[in-house]
This record gives C-alpha cells, sequence and structure tokens, in this order.
C-alpha cells in the first residue's frame, strides 16, 4: 500500500468511525446516511484511490477542476456531486459529468439545467440549497435561497424536463441566527425537508454537515455528509 493510500484508508477509517457513532447515538441506522467525499484541489490520482478505498459518492466545487478530474475518472463508478455557486454558463459543462447539483438556488439556473440535461439525455439530480442566513427573496452569502423561495424552486425543479428534485442542501451559516449553532441550523433545515416531502414525496435527500460538524448533521437527520479535510487533509494553501 502507497503512503497516500494509507493515509487516506486510515482517514476514511476515522470518519467512518464517527458516522458510525453519530448513528449509534441517534438510534439511526449506519446504512442511512451516505458520505460524500470533497475531493476539490485534490487530484484524480486521490479520487483513484478513494475509489478502490469503496468510496462511491464524490464532490467538486469548481467546474473548471472538476471537468476533467471527472473525464480522468471516466472509467470508474462513481456518483458525481457539484456542491458549489453555479453560474448559468457553466451549466453545460457541469451537466456533462455531474449527476447531482445541489447547488440549486434560483429559477434561471433550473431552466440552465434542464435545458443542458435535455440536450445530454440524461437525468440530473438536484437539491435545493437553503441559506438559513438570507432575508426573504435573497440569496445567501454563500449560495443558498431563502427558506421561502424553497416552494417555488421545488416547482421549478419538479415541472423541468431532464430534472429531478432530489431534495434540500445547507452550509451551516457563519452569519445570522444559526451563526455557530450547527445542530439548530440542522434541525431548521429537517423541518423545511419534511414540508417539501409533503408535496414532493420522493424529495428525501438532506445533505447537511461537513468534516467540523457531521455528527450534528446525523443527529438532526441528515441523508449524506460531505467531508473533505477529515479524509483528504488540510487543503493546500488554505492553512
Amino acid at each position: 500500500m502507497t503512503e497516500r493510500k494509507a493515509q487516506l484508508a486510515a482517514n476514511l477509517a476515522r470518519v467512518e468511525e464517527r458516522i458510525a457513532s453519530a448513528c449509534a447515538a441517534a438510534g439511526r441506522p449506519r446504512d442511512e446516511v451516505t458520505l460524500i467525499v470533497v475531493t476539490k484541489t485534490y487530484p484524480a490520482s486521490d479520487v483513484r484511490i478513494l475509489h478502490e478505498l469503496g468510496v462511491r459518492h464524490v464532490a467538486e466545487n469548481r467546474d473548471q477542476d472538476a471537468a476533467p478530474k471527472a473525464a480522468e475518472c471516466a472509467d470508474l463508478s462513481l456518483t458525481w456531486h457539484f456542491v458549489g455557486q453555479l453560474q448559468t454558463n457553466k451549466v453545460r459543462s457541469v451537466t456533462s459529468y455531474a449527476d447531482v447539483v445541489q447547488s440549486v438556488d434560483r429559477v434561471r439556473l433550473v431552466t440552465a439545467l434542464s435545458a443542458a440535461a435535455v440536450r445530454e439525455d440524461r437525468e440530473l439530480g438536484c437539491l435545493i440549497q437553503v441559506a438559513l442566513d438570507a432575508e426573504s427573496g435573497e440569496r445567501g452569502d454563500r449560495g443558498g435561497v431563502a427558506p421561502d423561495g424553497i416552494e417555488e424552486l421545488a416547482a421549478a425543479v419538479d415541472s423541468a424536463p431532464g430534472l429531478r428534485l432530489d431534495g434540500l442542501m445547507t452550509v451551516a451559516p457563519l452569519a445570522g441566527p444559526y451563526a455557530g449553532r450547527q445542530r439548530a441550523a440542522f434541525d431548521r433545515l429537517m423541518e423545511f425537508s419534511s414540508r417539501l416531502r409533503g408535496n414532493h414525496p420522493a424529495a428525501n435527500m438532506v445533505s447537511a454537515g461537513m468534516s467540523a460538524d457531521l455528527e450534528d448533521a446525523v443527529a438532526a437527520g441528515a441523508t449524506h455528509v460531505r467531508v473533505g479535510t477529515a479524509v483528504l487533509g488540510v487543503r493546500p494553501g488554505l492553512g
């Protein structure tokens, strides 16, 4: 085993232990929570190692990095998640490799994603990104729609050709009433998810929690956690 593979295997084992412990504490089966490894800034060689170690879900947030990496790993059985703020001029590229876009936060983006998915003749999963720090009608500092805009977007995705409404995503906010209160933020997201499933029963995916707060997300009921640093290490250039 190479040094890098041994390092990633050890990191994955620690993250797996954290998820399993959080599930046990919450009285949830371990298989209710899917680990998505955020591979941004790391090379395709790491993605290949992660696949060898059993990872099947990976995430990226910048198309210029993700597109060549996905192409290099096209032979692997992976589900690619796009988790960054997405400009409409990048939609066609992202739709060519992403299986799920977790950062849907405006109707114009829904329209662009639908057109691209139809052109590619594929179905694209969509999560509505909820900004818990956004006022009515605004977007969050890190993207996302204000809570009162969820249903309008959900209806737009649900009726758009080529798109599938999978559920909700959030990033724990750095400002506003939920700043520093990750568990409360994720509990709130679960309330929105319950409401969403009333009109869209299949939209049961809840993506929340990262390296520092995945336990809070699992306790709240998240179905997917997005973990980067705890698996891959501190990102280059980020200290």
